[in-house]
């Protein structure tokens, strides 16, 4: 899912065409997340929802790691586990490389018998 790169950020034509662009910036921006903001919350998810630009919003909202707002159709707390599962997954493939490349200068016969860390894994 979050796959943009960094030059594609600096592209604006997702910002030109998001449905936000002509609205009240500060209902994007509620104070809080009880009472009147639960509303405000859910008014500013819905424009996101039928926004041609939700995505690249999101992703942008993620891999900048926006900590205020509603961006992509997401609030703050629901950005932070989708910015952990990304990190997560963009170290995997630095930690299977060191791992292969550890293999290999070793050779796998140094290997036998020791122990090689698995992944963790959580349920969600």
């Amino acid at each position: 899912m979050l796959t943009m790169i960094q030059d594609r950020w600096n592209e604006h034509h997702w910002r030109i065409n998001a449905m936000c662009r002509d609205l009240d910036p500060d209902l994007f921006f509620p104070v809080g997340v009880t009472g009147g903001a639960v509303d405000q919350i859910e008014a500013a998810k819905e424009f996101c929802d039928i926004c041609p630009s939700q995505n690249q919003c999101l992703e942008f909202a993620v891999t900048t790691n926006q900590e205020y707002g509603v961006w992509g159709g997401t609030t703050e707390d629901e950005r932070r586990v989708l910015r952990r599962q990304w990190r997560a997954q963009n170290r995997r493939p630095a930690k299977a490389q060191r791992r292969s490349d550890a293999i290999t200068a070793s050779g796998p016969s140094e290997l036998v018998g020791s122990a090689l860390p698995m992944p963790v894994t959580r349920a969600s």
